[in-house]
Parts: structure tokens; sequence; C-alpha cells
């Protein structure tokens, strides 16, 4: 039985064929082909696979499949042979004809190609061990590496789309969300709001039809957990739209996606596609009494339309500025009708626990936190990439086991979570288990999951003036506390770190950050103040520096800073010279050289081409 399927039962049996005809132990060559690791050659190491099996005719003996994203982005393009989980790493077209005839074949392991542990030189073979990935819990984000997003024959055959069939043999809208509602799945967009509790309002507001939207307006510096998804498994998304459709009683559904993520525009548009050919989308779905279209809706790079009422207004083609929040978008949304906005993680969590159970789910997590979260793992660490990890880790976990520490031997200073909008937790918090509420409490927020490592070369105050400008830019100015407010913290951060500061400003950061708080109308303005506040409360000396003794301890304000260069190390070998970018550097070759202050605009340029610690920063 094919494709269109009539009833569940056409797709159960479409999945048997399909399960059959899957050799799990046939070699399979997978290479991550989401745009981490395309922007690293992926697309022509995948091209020089098929082409290779093609000319060697291993068609029938070696299977090549192209995959969404793996995590370890900094290590891309990843290729992972299936099914003894080899692992190799910045692998190129030349390596292809090797990896083909002695580990395909002959399941030799090409040492070069593995991963070192940079503690203890160690390689590692498989998948599993490394590091990176040993201490992840990859719930959602796993079976990327195992389906081609392309093809919805790979999702169905490991069990795609049978919590659909469930909740449409076995459930009751009512159930569906009484067993969303007993996970403790919480929005993982950033608010962290009971899922299944948004769900019953929406199904139990009065209106002439009901709308569920799926955020992936994914705007935070540094985050692509949303667009990885939608790259990598697309119909998992549309299934748990599916579900939550079914359950609240919608028959229309928009994906909000940001059109700067092309691949996961195309992966999504593909899956839509496929699922309407299939029967999965469309009217009397698998001969139920479910009748769903779900569009797509691309953004165009507003920041502040990840808040729900500004993406909302976006869609009915309106300027996307958020309203009061008392009126609830779960009673009046888009077109002013019942809608249930939420992310795509969040969506992609309701296949999993209608399929694995409220006790598996919450067997995993805290008690105020349940399941997993992933995060975008970037800034001053080893290991760069998406992390999938249980509620309740530590951030010392994460930075240290799976991130591998900081770069260079350097000294950790912070690490900023939950997007702009966060906070900065310093050293001494390290310790701290990550959930919603424990980061709250520390002065910062889950966010949609982004996590930016700071080590000893970064100066807080001036990373609490990036995060207030980027919301400055991004602010839709509609409310005056959060655009005055913003401007105004903007202009006393620059005062601070250009050698002005005054010694009331402190105060005065903190008090703008009360009213905006208090009084903002949507959550950028009234979370805004958090990377202001959370630095002035473990970085106050920082501050104190730069007002009180016009010094940066961080070395890094240009304004605070001179560099010169002591003739004792200096070498002669050139280096700074060919870097400066304004000439200020002369000497002859072999000789210590001169730094002229004048014209030295303080980049650092040669301070990080210097090999011999000869440029001091005072």
């Amino acid at each position: 039985m094919g494709p269109p399927f009539k009833t569940i039962s056409d797709l159960r049996k479409f999945r048997q064929i399909l399960k059959k005809s899957r050799d799990g132990n046939k070699p399979c060559i997978t290479i991550c082909a989401g745009t981490g690791c395309q922007a690293t050659g992926a697309s022509e190491v995948v091209e020089g696979f098929r082409q290779q099996i093609k000319d060697l005719h291993l068609e029938e003996k070696i299977e090549v499949r192209a995959s969404g994203c793996h995590g370890f982005c900094e290590r891309g393009p990843l290729v992972v042979i299936r099914p003894q989980m080899i692992c190799y790493m910045n692998v190129e077209t030349k390596d292809v004809s090797q990896i083909i005839n002695e580990t395909a074949l002959e399941g030799k392991i090409i040492d070069r190609l593995l991963y070192q542990d940079p503690l203890t030189q160690e390689k590692i073979v498989q998948e599993q061990d490394i590091p990176f990935y040993k201490f992840q819990q990859r719930v959602v984000f796993g079976s990327n590496g195992e389906i081609d997003p392309t093809r919805i024959d790979d999702y169905i055959a490991i069990g795609g789309y049978q919590g659909l069939e469930k909740v449409l043999s076995e459930m009751t809208p009512e159930k569906i969300i009484e067993v969303i509602k007993k996970s403790g799945l919480r929005g993982r967009g950033g608010g962290g709001f009971p899922t299944g509790v948004k769900w019953e309002s929406c199904r139990n507001a009065k209106g002439k039809e009901k709308f569920v939207i799926c955020n992936a307006d994914e705007g935070d510096p540094g985050a692509y957990m949303d667009r990885s998804l939608l790259e990598g498994n697309p119909h998992r998304i549309i299934e748990g739209i599916l579900i939550g459709a079914y359950a609240i009683g919608s028959e229309e559904g928009y994906v909000y996606v940001r059109n700067e993520y092309p691949l996961a525009v195309s992966n999504l548009t593909r899956a839509i596609d496929q699922a309407k050919e299939y029967g999965l989308l469309g009217r009397n779905i698998l001969g139920s009494q479910l009748n769903f279209t779900l569009k797509i809706n691309r953004g165009g790079g507003a920041f502040v339309c990840g808040e729900s009422t500004a993406l909302m207004a976006s869609l009915e083609g309106r300027v996307g500025e958020p309203r009061a929040k008392y009126i609830h978008t779960v009673e009046h949304g888009l077109w002013d009708q019942p809608s249930n906005l939420n992310n795509v993680e969040t969506w992609a969590n309701i296949p999993i626990i209608i399929n694995k159970g409220v006790d598996w789910y919450t067997s995993i997590g805290t008690q105020g936190s349940k399941g997993t979260k992933i995060f975008s793992l970037v800034g001053k660490i080893n290991n760069t990439g998406l992390v999938e990890v249980p509620m309740g880790i530590t951030l010392r976990q994460i930075v240290y086991d799976i991130g591998g520490g900081i770069p260079g031997g350097k000294r950790f200073k912070a690490i900023q979570t939950g997007g702009p909008s966060g906070g900065c937790i310093p050293e001494s918090l390290l310790d701290l288990p990550v959930d919603f509420d424990r980061l709250q409490e520390a002065g910062s927020m889950m966010g949609s999951g982004g996590m930016i490592v700071m080590d000893e070369d970064n100066c807080m105050v001036d990373m609490a003036r990036y995060f207030v400008q980027f919301l400055q830019e991004e602010s839709c100015g509609k409310c005056t506390p959060c655009r005055e407010g913003l401007q105004q913290m903007g202009e006393v951060l620059n005062r601070i770190c250009e050698g002005n500061g005054r010694d009331e400003d402190m105060e005065l950061l903190h008090d703008l950050s009360q009213v905006m708080m208090d009084t903002s109308l949507c959550g950028l303005g009234l979370t805004a103040p958090n990377p202001v506040l959370s630095t002035l409360q473990y970085f106050r000396d920082e501050y104190e520096a730069h007002i009180k003794e016009k010094k940066c301890p961080a070395k890094f304000c240009k304004e605070l800073i001179s560099l010169s260069i002591n003739p004792e190390k200096c070498t002669g070998c050139t280096a700074c010279v060919r870097v400066c970018p304004v000439e200020a550097i002369a000497g002859e070759k072999k000789k210590p050289h001169q730094l002229d202050g004048d014209k030295c605009v303080k980049c650092r340029a040669c301070y990080e081409a210097c090999k011999f610690d000869a440029i001091t920063i005072q």
C-alpha cells in the first residue's frame, strides 16, 4: 500500500514495507549537509561520494545519505559511517575515495580524520564516545543524523507520524491536552509558559476559527537551533503541529520563518508538499475528521517579530509591532481569532511525548523544567555547536565536559544565556543547574537557547553595551520606556567605556532598568535590562574601574588602553607590521620595532599576531 494514505492502516502498512527495505547492516555514509557544514564544503563532499559510488557500481552495497545538522559545527564537514558510527571530521573531497575503499568496504579506520581529544590527545573513533556528544541527551536532535530531510520515507521508516496515528486512533483532543499538561513541557521559545495550559486555553476560547503557528523567527545572535531542526527534520515539526491542531481544533496553520534561512525554507517547503502528496495534510487526514493546511510565511528580519503579537501583526501584513499583554493571543490572536503559537523546538517535542509517554518524558529534567533543551554553544569555547542536554545539567558540565573548556588556556569569565536579553552569569555560579527557574533566579533566562561564553579578555561593561545596542536597533519604538530607555542606557554605557563615566552612572543604569521592567509593552523591553543588571551585580568592580580609575581591567576598551612594543622581547619578525591596518609600526627586520601611538587605532591586531609577547597593553 503506497501513498496517498486514506487510512491509518495504509500508513502503518507502508511503514512496515519501508522498515523491511532498510538494511541496518548495510554501510551508510552519512554526511552532515546542514548550513554550517555546507559553508565548509559539504555539498561538494556529498556529490563526491555519490559520484564515486556510482562510478564504482556500489549502489547496492553502500548507501550515501545527506542528513541535517549533527551539531558539532566547527568540525564540519562531518561524516558518520553507519552502523559502526565511525565519525570523521573536517572531511574534504580528496578524502572521499579513501573513506569508501578503506572504511566503508573494509572497515579500516583513517586516523587522520578522527577527533583528537585536546587534553589526552586520544583519537576517538565512534561518534557517541566523543566528549561533545557523550555528555548530551539527544532526544529531539538525535534523529537528524538518521534521515535525509528531503525524503518523507526516511522519516516514516524511523517511526515518523506514529504520534499522529496514535492521537487520531486512540485519543480525544482533551486527552492529548491532558498528556501535554502532565508532561510538564514548557515553551522553548523563551517564555517557558506551560504548553498544555496554552493549548487548553486556545481550545476553550470562542471564535469562528482557530490558528496554530510555529515561530521560527530565530533572531538571537549566534542562535540557530530552530534553523537546524527545520533543515534536518522538518516532518517532525509538521507532525507536532498536526497533533496540536487536532487537540486545539484548528484547520489552518503557519510557519513564520526567517527569510535568511533559505535551506530551512527549502526543506520545509518540500516536506509540506510531500505531506500533502501522502495525504498527511489536507482534508480527512488518514480517514479522520481532521482537516488541516499549513503555509510558510517568511519574516523580514525584525528581531521584535519573535514576540507573539508582533509576529501575528506581521502575518496579517501589518508592521510587526507588539500590543498590550492583557489581550491574550489564545483568545484574540491572528485576525482576532484564537491562536496558539509555539516555537520550533516545542513542536518537535510533541510527537516524542505522545510516542514515549508522560512517565518517560518526565523522568528527564528537574521538578519545574522537564525534558531536554537544545543550546547554541558559541563564543570563547573549544567545541562550538548545538548541544542537547537534560534540564538540570550544570553550566560547568556544558562549558567543560561538552564544550571542552576555554581556548588557549584562558580563564572562564562569564556565560550569557537567553539571547541578547539574557544575563551574564559569572564563574562563581558555574555549578548552577540549567532550568527555567534557576536561570531566572540568577538574573538571566533560558530564552530560546543561546549561550555565549566569555573569557578573561572580554570586558563586561562592553558586553552590556553590545547587547543594549543590539536591542536598541531592534526595538520597534512603539513604547516610550523601551525606545527611550535603551537609548539612554546606550549613552551611559558608551560614556563609561570611553572613560567619561560618572559616579552616579551605575545608579542611573539601575533606575532606568527598573522603569523599563515595570512599564515596557512587550518582552523585549521587559527583559532588555538583564545584561546591564547582571553585569552590575556580578562585575561591579569592572564598572568601578572604568568610572573611578579610568581603566578597563580586560584591556579591551580602546579609549582606556595604550599599546607599546617591548624592545627586549621584540625579535623583528615583522608579523606586527604585516597586520597593522594603519602602518603604525615600523622597523628593520631582526631588529626591535617601534609603534607610533598617535597613529595606532588600538585594533589589537599586532597584539594577537605577536608570538613573542612583545606587544603590551596598558
